[in-house]
């Protein structure tokens, strides 16, 4: 970063001085790693559509069973490894996947049909909450919360350039509209590609850090017992309102989703028109979170707090729920899902983020990431499996869904409470510091 570049950023983002490299290494991590998903996310999407949206409920249930498994593995293997070495072994793990999955998309007669199309909708799933977790927790760990207020928009603007670069990429290449067609199993090595770009970054930001086993880092590490995250869940109504929070999220965003399943299986026809569709929503979700992220992000976070954040996508959601069901059709299906999307990147991911900066290691690493992954998922199921369950009853799909909404807007009312009543940051767990001296990367 070039010495006349310093003052106009501080000035945009509210930067202080040493914090620049920090933050253009973390937002280049975030780039690469949304830059690898977004390429892959269209794919999925339409892969977990192939033989009928009915297919989804499926595919959502036997998730949220393999998160069963991978959880317990994650602890115990984040028990074991300091954190330089743990992350990018996130990253590299996954990078090799992508290799042997377009070894067999490409290999196998018919890309190995349906089934192997499935098996990539559940690894993606696993793949986007595992890697974007473990990012946050990274964060959450090495920036304070007055920096979070003012830099996590800024670090989250570089994972939505790169889900833009990509999304953009794979809708190109899918529809044939830069005059060539890449097959997923190109977009796969794309991907790989972008997590070892990521690991990279990563690297970087831990070296600036100095994020090893030195001296004083040792009691910033995860402790060694694998169950700690699920006992501190127990044992804390804070963490356990973040549970709920989460929950409530993820089943007003799986209704949300079956329909958007639903509605674009019968707007287009082919494979590659619905993997261009959902690109394209991608697209659009990530421009307005791109925009919001500039201009308004650390100024809310900073102007009416975390609390007042978390309550701005549950009453839009209250609010917007019922546009998709009195118009299916796939303009309003958009308009409600970029808005939606776009803003719970833009201002309700760092706002959730930041929820955990004065927590420890073991909560950071371990609670956080059973709650981003396994609960995420438990919310799935339960959104996928309702309208089922509320047809039996004889009740609406939209009066459930819209209750859903009102208790998340209870839940987030009662975490902004508590986010505005604790103490400051915990003493035995305080932020590193930055080098004054500002450097270039």
């Amino acid at each position: 970063m070039t010495r006349a570049a310093i003052p106009r950023l501080q000035k945009l983002v509210l930067l202080r001085p040493g914090e620049g490299c920090a933050l253009l290494w973390a937002a280049g991590y975030f780039f690469f790693l949304l830059l690898a998903l977004y390429l892959l996310r269209p794919v999925r999407e339409a892969m977990g559509i192939a033989r009928g949206a009915d297919k989804l409920p499926w595919l959502m249930t036997t998730t949220l069973l393999v998160m069963l498994v991978a959880n317990p593995l994650y602890a115990a293997l984040m028990s074991r490894l300091p954190r330089r070495r743990f992350i990018p072994l996130v990253s590299h793990f996954f990078a090799a996947n992508l290799l042997a999955l377009a070894a067999l998309f490409y290999g196998l007669p018919e890309h190995g049909g349906s089934l192997l199309g499935y098996a990539f909708y559940v690894w993606l799933s696993v793949f986007n909450l595992f890697v974007v977790s473990v990012f946050w927790s990274l964060m959450t760990d090495v920036f304070s919360e007055d920096q979070g207020k003012r830099l996590f928009g800024m670090i989250s603007m570089g994972g939505t350039l790169g889900a833009v670069v990509g999304a953009a990429v794979t809708e190109g290449v899918s529809g044939g509209s830069w005059g060539f067609k890449v097959e997923p199993a190109g977009l796969m090595l794309l991907a790989a590609l972008g997590l070892e770009l990521a690991v990279v970054c990563m690297l970087r930001l831990a070296a600036h850090f100095q994020l090893s086993l030195g001296e004083g880092q040792q009691a910033r590490e995860p402790g060694p017992d694998f169950k700690a995250g699920l006992s501190a869940i127990a044992g804390s109504r804070y963490l356990q309102l973040i549970c709920a929070y989460m929950l409530l999220f993820t089943i007003t965003s799986t209704f949300l989703y079956l329909m958007q399943g639903d509605i674009v299986a019968r707007s287009f026809a082919s494979g590659a028109e619905r993997t261009a569709a959902f690109a394209r929503l991608d697209v659009w979700t990530n421009v307005l979170t791109l925009s919001v992220q500039l201009l308004l992000t650390s100024r809310l976070l900073r102007g009416i707090g975390v609390s007042g954040v978390l309550l701005v996508l549950p009453l839009l959601t209250t609010m917007g729920f019922g546009a998709p069901a009195l118009w299916p059709g796939f303009a309003v299906l958009a308009f409600v899902q970029v808005l939606r999307r776009g803003l719970h990147y833009a201002v309700d991911r760092p706002a959730r983020e930041i929820l955990y900066i004065p927590l420890g290691p073991e909560e950071r690493y371990k609670s956080k990431a059973f709650i981003d992954t396994f609960v995420f998922r438990g919310g799935d199921f339960l959104g996928v499996w309702a309208p089922s369950f509320f047809s039996a009853l004889a009740v609406p799909v939209a009066l459930a869904a819209l209750g859903s909404a009102g208790g998340w807007v209870a839940v987030a009312a009662w975490l902004g409470r508590l986010v505005r009543g604790r103490p400051g940051r915990q003493a035995e767990a305080p932020p590193l510091k930055f080098s004054h001296k500002e450097t270039s990367p």
